[in-house]
């Protein structure tokens, strides 16, 4: 879909509902766009701009929250994660769109499917857990825009509370986002797209931050997911359509 005020509203809202979310709940940005702005765009211009957004906001975030980042931990997730986005950037560009697309809403869908059931990996553990999670993130996030979920499942078999998992997961974004950008290209966006962006951004996080308040977390959490898992599915069920 290009161009035209109805591309403009869908693009704006997209964006505002993502950075709301992410501000209301500390996550979500990338499972709850991604896959509507792979609809809308395609899936590579989807997946920069969701890369460029996510760690824009990751940024803003961890301004209040670096204190509490995990040092120690963080280093072999990212530095795994910094190995596997090359990866993951080759193989979404020789990927034809439509594979691409059954990929990656099968990607989110799986995904949002093992975080919302708590599901607790062995393999995700300890030291090579975190390498394990920030190889499979950083690939993810590079082809798929969707990073997010393997740092989720080894916070979870961690037992890192919220409130550790919230700037850990910023930082991990700040990493991940800024390197798949580097690796994937910025968004060939028009100006006016870019201002139209920024201001959805803005926007999200006011509204975010007025009902963070009011929202109760677990349900907040909950509306992410199930928003993610719509979205995975329509992206994959539109992927297999163009097959």
């Amino acid at each position: 879909m290009t161009g035209g005020w109805a591309h403009d509203l869908l693009l704006g809202g997209i964006v505002l509902l993502g950075a709301s979310v992410q501000w209301l709940t500390g996550m979500g940005f990338a499972l709850v766009a991604v896959p509507a702005l792979v609809l809308l765009l395609g899936p590579g211009e989807g997946v920069v701009l969701a890369n460029c957004a996510a760690g824009a906001i990751s940024v803003v975030g961890l301004v209040a929250g670096w204190r509490r980042v995990r040092l120690k931990a963080m280093v072999p997730l990212c530095v795994a994660a910094v190995c596997t986005v090359p990866a993951g950037t080759w193989v979404a560009r020789r990927l034809p769109e439509p594979v691409l697309m059954v990929y990656m809403g099968a990607l989110v869908t799986v995904a949002v499917a093992l975080v919302m059931f708590g599901t607790r990996v062995a393999v995700l553990s300890g030291g090579a857990g975190a390498v394990t999670a920030g190889a499979a993130g950083g690939f993810m996030n590079s082809a798929a825009g969707v990073g997010g979920p393997p740092m989720s499942l080894y916070a979870v078999n961690a037992g890192w509370s919220v409130r550790e998992f919230v700037p850990n997961a910023q930082f991990y974004g700040v990493v991940v986002n800024a390197v798949s950008v580097a690796s994937n290209g910025m968004p060939r966006l028009s100006t006016p797209d870019w201002s139209l962006v920024v201001g959805a951004m803005a926007a999200g996080a006011l509204i975010g931050r007025q009902l963070s308040g009011r929202v109760p977390e677990k349900h907040g959490r909950l509306l992410v997911l199930l928003l993610a898992l719509a979205g995975g599915a329509t992206t994959l069920v539109k992927g297999l359509w163009g097959l």
